[in-house]
């Protein structure tokens, strides 16, 4: 049985613990690997190394690593489909949407070549007699990223490229359930021209990520996972000195006015309730229907789902199967959940018959209808292809059911009237809102994250906030002797 190992100081290695994960095929069912399970040791020695190439890096120029970044984007954006194949083989999620995951970290990959712009520093003259002050960021050292398994690509690249382009070492933790992605990203890195240990991945669950949160030689912590481990994450982080950013859960709700085009709307759900088999933090997982249209939007939104194919991602299928059985299990609970507490389930996809071998971890799309707010399949996050639909009278109500929601991550609202959409905007307490989008991820160089328990922290992930959570700001003042000095040189200027 292949073990999956870590990568670190710019080499595989099987670590020092004996503890090992199974590693499974979603589609099959069966076993596909094992993978090394770090422990506390195993981590010390992934933070030495990236202290030691720490030490250098941090001094290398912006030329220098941008030039690694650079490389490495050609080589990601060639071998995109072996990335995706590996996210599939582990994940589930099928190929197309794979692939699609590729390409959003491959835009954090190309903003962070631009880090250059992003860590330009102010300057003022003479604020005093001859006195000048400037402002600059310097790297922090050692940064951790910890990464769930909805994202085994883009989660890392969100953080990574940013960390290493800004001057840090990173030890990346990755999903213990599909680890094998991220160590192919270490050796591209590598490849790239990449110092041994400035990136290294060591493999894990719990025992490793309290490791990473307690070794004094980690400065920073990245984080994305459910909420009660992101609030955990930050606690046990901050009591060790660290500055954390901890993404948590969420409860995305898509707010459909009477005046929406209702078809734009029913694709929409279906797409952003569906995608990747929900398991995404940005899911669609409530729908809330603004009267008199709920009906026709439900009859819409199902009649989608009749043509929807649930099966193996390497088929062509719109939707895989579900990462784990105990999660299978788990979403399959909610689903029973919901029907004994009343709700209506329009579509149950528990009676899929998935174009897969029976083995796998398999749930088809589930539509429920007439979902009332006390509910655990509104509630809960459940992290599986189940969309609730919740009718209310008045965009009023409908701000306030969403607001009321203890999540804050995304949101949307599809409507022809620009003066509600920009009211909702303005009023809904949630981080990322889109308006007839239903997925609103921002663009690499703007920042991803949450509000209240979608988020623990103060920095999102990316973007400006990216920049400044893997720096620290220095400012300087400075007072010098008018310089007497010359000399001649024809040389073109050069940077190194």
């Amino acid at each position: 049985m292949t073990v999956i190992g870590h990568h670190v100081d710019g080499k595989r290695t099987a670590g020092n613990s004996t503890r090992r994960g199974d590693v499974f095929d979603p589609a099959t069912g069966r076993r596909s690997g094992q993978v090394a399970l770090a422990d506390a040791t195993d981590v010390a020695g992934a933070v030495e190394a990236a202290e030691r190439a720490a030490r250098d890096w941090r001094d290398a120029s912006l030329a220098r690593r941008t030039a690694v970044l650079f490389a490495l984007r050609e080589l990601v954006h060639a071998r995109r489909d072996r990335l995706a194949e590996a996210i599939t083989a582990e994940h589930g999620k099928v190929l197309a949407d794979a692939a699609g995951e590729v390409q959003r970290g491959l835009e954090v990959i190309e903003y962070a070549c631009g880090i250059a712009s992003a860590l330009r520093g102010g300057f003022s003259e003479n604020v005093s007699t001859e006195v000048d002050s400037y402002s600059l960021r310097q790297p922090l050292g050692v940064v951790a990223v910890i990464s769930p398994f909805n994202f085994p690509v883009m989660v890392p690249l969100w953080f990574v490229p940013v960390a290493i382009a800004c001057g840090n070492a990173v030890v990346l933790k990755p999903s213990e359930k599909d680890p094998s992605a991220a160590l192919l990203l270490a050796e591209w890195f590598t490849e790239a021209g990449l110092p041994d240990g400035v990136l290294n991945v060591v493999n894990g669950d719990k025992e490793a990520v309290d490791a990473l949160l307690d070794h004094p030689g980690v400065k920073a912590v990245s984080f994305v996972g459910s909420t009660p481990v992101a609030r955990y994450v930050h606690q046990r982080g901050a009591l060790a000195g660290k500055r954390v950013q901890a993404l948590g859960g969420a409860k995305n709700h898509m707010v459909v006015l009477p005046d929406a085009d209702l078809d734009l709307a029913a694709d929409a759900a279906v797409n952003a309730g569906f995608g990747s088999a929900g398991e995404r933090c940005m899911a669609i997982s409530a729908l809330v229907a603004v009267e008199p249209v709920a009906d026709a939007l439900v009859e819409r939104i199902a009649a989608r789902m009749a043509g929807l194919r649930t099966g193996d991602g390497r088929r062509g299928c719109d939707m895989g199967p579900l990462v784990t059985a105990a999660h299978a299990e788990r979403v399959r609970s909610y689903v029973e959940a919901g029907v004994a507490a009343g709700a209506v389930p329009v579509v149950d996809g528990r009676d899929v018959t998935p174009d897969g071998e029976p083995a796998g971890f398999w749930l088809g799309p589930t539509l429920f209808d007439h979902v009332r707010p006390e509910m655990s399949i509104y509630t809960d996050e459940i992290f599986g292809p189940v969309l609730s639909v919740l009718r209310v009278g008045s965009y009023d109500e409908a701000v306030e059911l969403v607001n009321a929601s203890p999540y804050g991550n995304g949101t949307a609202i599809f409507t022809n009237d620009g003066g509600a959409a920009r009211r909702y905007q303005h009023e809904v307490e949630v981080g990322m809102v889109g308006i007839n989008v239903p997925i609103p991820v921002p663009m690499a160089y703007y920042s991803f994250g949450g509000w209240k328990a979608s988020l623990f922290g103060d920095l999102h992930a990316h973007g400006a906030d990216g920049v400044a959570f893997f720096t620290r700001g220095k400012v300087v003042t400075s007072r010098w002797l008018d310089p007497r000095h010359g000399g001649v040189n024809l040389g073109f200027p050069t940077q190194t």
